[in-house]
């Protein structure tokens, strides 16, 4: 699995393929496609459009919160928020070959996300950021690191974890050194594709 996604941004279906377009130029292999505000039809064009983009750079393509739009455009999975479903019955719907990502806040929510069997965590937010309407409390690095104790204490297996809202490329070592996985990004990657190479290198 990729150690970096990037979170589609735009306020408009041309901005949101120009962005996406962008990120796979520069070697993004991981898109989670998310427009909040879209109009069904437009979102669905979006994720048509992202799909087959994706399939021609032969990278992954992700449908934030959308399992329905992910079955039919035949997407490698879904990401679900803390209020968008379960896991289980967006594995239902697009079978276990999908990849079928899911958000948490707390250690409860990771727990609770290892038990749904979801394929991995997007966990944050890391500080504030803009992108996120209704954002959960803010973790810092001081929360991913007692969340990680909390799990190494409960004897659970690390599940493979991403540090989502508001990760720069300085945050990398320490996040890894914490024990994620990986990172989402957005607005970095947005502003500046070119960032996607110095994140890989960051993160071998």
């Amino acid at each position: 699995m990729e150690k970096l996604q990037y979170i589609s941004q735009g306020h408009t279906i041309h901005e949101q393929e120009f962005n996406i377009r962008a990120a796979l130029d520069n070697g993004i292999q991981w898109v989670q496609v998310r427009w909040k505000n879209a109009s069904e039809k437009e979102l669905n064009e979006l994720c048509m459009v992202s799909k087959l983009l994706c399939s021609e750079y032969q990278a992954v393509c992700i449908i934030n919160d959308h399992v329905q739009i992910a079955k039919e455009i035949d997407a490698d999975g879904v990401h679900l928020g803390l209020n968008d479903g379960s896991i289980h019955t967006a594995r239902t719907v697009l079978g276990n070959h999908k990849i079928i990502g899911g958000t948490a806040n707390t250690v409860s929510d990771v727990i609770h996300r290892i038990q749904e069997k979801c394929d991995y965590i997007g966990l944050g937010p890391l500080r504030f950021t803009s992108t996120k309407e209704k954002l959960s409390p803010v973790l810092g690095f001081e929360g991913y690191q007692h969340m990680m104790n909390s799990l190494n204490e409960k004897s659970i297996t690390i599940p493979k974890i991403f540090a989502i809202g508001g990760v720069v490329l300085e945050d990398i070592q320490q996040l890894q050194e914490i024990g994620l996985y990986g990172v989402a990004v957005s607005g970095q990657i947005t502003n500046r594709p070119a960032a996607i190479s110095e994140f890989k290198k960051a993160m071998i």
